[in-house]
């Protein structure tokens, strides 16, 4: 009898038949694909929405500015003025942000008006103070000035009924203050992606323990909590797990039963104590990518109790790669805030590298005098490079000979979201 292996079950990461090698763009575009939005809607204060992702558009419930007003100090009054020497009497009162004037301002007069005021009626124009003289009585001025000048019209900026953010967006600052002056006050907002970070190996140890020979401290943890938190998620940390297959089952079906994703680092490829691998081929949903990536390759994805996992390399250097590359726009979808491709900005080098074809490769970088320099060495073990650089350069898939002055493509770490 020969023995075969059971079909994949509830495998969102299947690769079509055929598939060795995966490039970055075909890895990116299946995940794209083929997840969609885990989590859950509730409804939140504005003052508790800041980084949250909204469920809904938001619609505008007043126009800003809800009245016509004036854009600056001045004197307001009906019409433009021709060119020449003008003299205009004023009328009592004046209007200021928050005091409306009440009255009707007459025909061929004019009203001390303040920046901000609502243009009372019968005034549609105002000039500044700055070129005006006056005696408390009138105002004299020249001309020309156009009718409307230094006054906004009601809705100019944002009209009652329009929609000014759209689902999926990850709230900013800058957001609430729309919001706010368009009238909200509560919004539909997605529940924060709840991500379990989870490493393995008997060789890891926690800082301020004593590393025994063959022991190494885990840096991976430490640093993925950091990037989901970061990245506007809810970090949970799932702790260690020493390479027994039994521990690692029990943890990963304790973890499934409280977050959304989970992301392991170490123990994701074919080796006998790659016991993560082993498992996930148990559960009928493991595909481990070999995706055309340096430094990376290997992905190892899968599905455990409906919830997906991203295996990691367990180098650090590589383990921050794929999740910024990979692991970020992944989670963004499942957030709800869709796919989000970082922004990147062709620089000149500062370097000069010969490469290969056939992987594309992502060097630590940072930009310094304007042009972008990388890191002294490419090995992968080397994890003060990470800290070092503030970003990272993208070479593509094909042979490439870089010379200083260049262009190259720089993804700062904020485009990342960190």
């Amino acid at each position: 009898m020969t023995l075969k292996p059971p079909p994949l079950r509830n495998d969102c990461f299947a690769l079509p038949a055929g598939v060795n090698w995966t490039p970055v763009d075909a890895a990116l575009a299946l995940l794209r694909d083929r997840l969609h939005a885990v989590t859950e809607v509730e409804q939140v204060a504005l003052g508790a929405a800041l980084g949250r992702v909204l469920a809904e558009d938001v619609v505008a419930q007043r126009s800003n500015p809800p009245l016509p007003n004036s854009a600056v100090d001045g004197y307001g009054f009906a019409g433009g003025l021709p060119e020449g020497e003008h003299v205009i009497p004023l009328a009592q009162g004046r209007a200021a942000a928050g005091l409306a004037f009440e009255g009707v301002v007459p025909a061929g007069e004019a009203i001390r008006i303040l920046t901000g005021a609502s243009l009372p009626k019968g005034v549609d124009t105002v000039i500044l103070e700055e070129d005006v003289t006056t005696d408390g009585q009138s105002i004299a001025c020249r001309g020309p000035l156009r009718q409307g000048a230094n006054a906004r019209k009601a809705g100019e900026d944002v009209a009652a009924g329009e929609v000014i953010l759209a689902a999926g967006r990850r709230l900013t600052p800058a957001d609430l203050a729309l919001i706010s002056a368009t009238g909200g006050a509560e919004l539909p907002v997605r529940k924060p992606l709840r991500v379990g970070v989870l490493s393995t190996g008997d060789e890891l140890v926690e800082a301020g323990q004593t590393a025994r020979p063959g022991q190494i401290f885990d840096a991976n943890r430490p640093m993925l909590l950091g990037l989901v938190e970061r990245m506007g998620h809810h970090a949970l940390d799932l702790g260690r797990v020493i390479d027994d297959r039994a521990t690692l089952r029990g943890r990963l079906d304790e973890a499934s039963q409280k977050v959304d994703v989970i992301v392991t680092s170490g123990g994701a490829s074919a080796g006998d104590e790659d016991h993560m691998s082993a498992l996930l081929r148990e559960a009928g949903a493991m595909q481990e990518w070999r995706i055309a990536i340096k430094p990376g390759r290997p992905l190892a994805l899968g599905v455990w109790s409906g919830v997906p996992v991203f295996g990691l390399p367990g180098n650090p250097v590589a383990a921050l790669v794929c999740t910024l590359i990979f692991a970020r726009p992944a989670m963004e979808q499942l957030a709800g805030a869709g796919w989000r491709a970082p922004q990147g900005f062709l620089v000149p080098a500062g370097f000069e590298k010969r490469k290969k074809p056939g992987r594309r490769e992502y060097l630590r970088a940072r930009v310094r005098d304007g042009r972008v320099e990388v890191f002294k060495s490419e090995g992968s073990g080397r994890i003060s490079g990470l800290s070092w650089a503030e970003g990272l350069v993208e070479l593509g898939d094909g042979a490439a000979e870089i010379a200083p002055g260049d262009p190259v493509m720089f993804y700062p770490y904020a485009s990342f979201g960190f």
